[in-house]
């Protein structure tokens, strides 16, 4: 979520947790307990992660750019193969490259909205709460969906920089209005979401394919040159190890 151009929702599909994330939380009063320890375990794991790596992390990609996201893709391709298994194509049909042509088309034609050059300010009112809030509904859309990037969207509406530093700094008054929309938002979609995967499970899936591969064209720095190559080849085959070996055992476990 740190990694502009990265989905969260595209490394949990990766990871082949997502679907029981949505079902968690679409469906957590169906077992409550068993619904809230592993949303609980997922938001400390992603919390501690944001707040512990948020500057390093934006330093590493400020200067080791190229190896840097040349590892994220190799992790967004690493996680390719479970996907497609996941949408249960047994034999070609015009509709499979449809949908998945349709889905990159919606993250690439989201990568030309100018980003916005205003930036909300880091003070108490109930202006900034509301603005801030809806910013974090708008947020859920990308947080819950695979291939549409939650920072690509707050640097497009202005607030990617506010929010990194509010992050490394936990300043509350900023990122409390922000976890409200994320959350409400996240409660009205999940539902709908997990309706599509259950009743129309191909299209869907395909579809989140699609979203997945346009945000690898979103984030595609450029070809290396010089020792750059190997670099950036090692930190590919890094990234998409790490990630198809995780997603394979991951998926064996499911």
């Amino acid at each position: 979520m740190l990694v502009p151009g990265v989905s969260g929702g595209s490394m949990a599909m990766i990871i082949g947790i997502y679907d029981r994330l949505i079902s968690s939380v679409s469906s957590f009063l169906k077992d409550k307990k068993r619904n809230f320890i592993f949303l609980l375990l997922f938001c400390l794991g992603s919390v501690t992660g944001m707040v512990l790596l948020a500057k390093p992390l934006l330093g590493i990609i400020e200067r080791y750019t190229l190896p840097s996201m040349y590892f994220f893709i190799g992790a967004v391709a690493g996680g390719i193969p479970l996907i497609f298994r996941q949408s249960g194509v047994r034999s070609f049909s015009f509709r499979i490259p449809l949908y998945i042509v349709l889905g990159a088309a919606a993250v690439l034609l989201l990568s030309f909205l100018p980003s916005s050059s205003s930036s909300a300010q880091m003070e108490p009112g109930i202006g900034s709460f509301l603005l801030l809030a809806l910013s974090g509904f708008i947020a859920a859309v990308a947080l819950i969906l695979p291939g549409i990037s939650v920072s690509y969207l707050l640097l497009i509406m202005g607030l990617y920089n506010e929010t990194m530093r509010a992050v490394s700094t936990l300043y509350i008054p900023f990122l409390l209005p922000l976890a409200i929309g994320l959350v409400l938002g996240i409660l009205l979609t999940t539902k709908l979401l997990e309706t599509a995967m259950k009743t129309h499970p191909q299209p869907t899936y395909l579809l989140i394919l699609g979203f997945i591969l346009g945000s690898i064209a979103t984030i595609f720095p450029g070809i290396p040159t010089g020792w750059d190559i190997l670099f950036c080849l090692l930190t590919f085959c890094a990234g998409f190890g790490a990630i198809y070996f995780l997603s394979r055992a991951e998926g064996k476990n499911a």
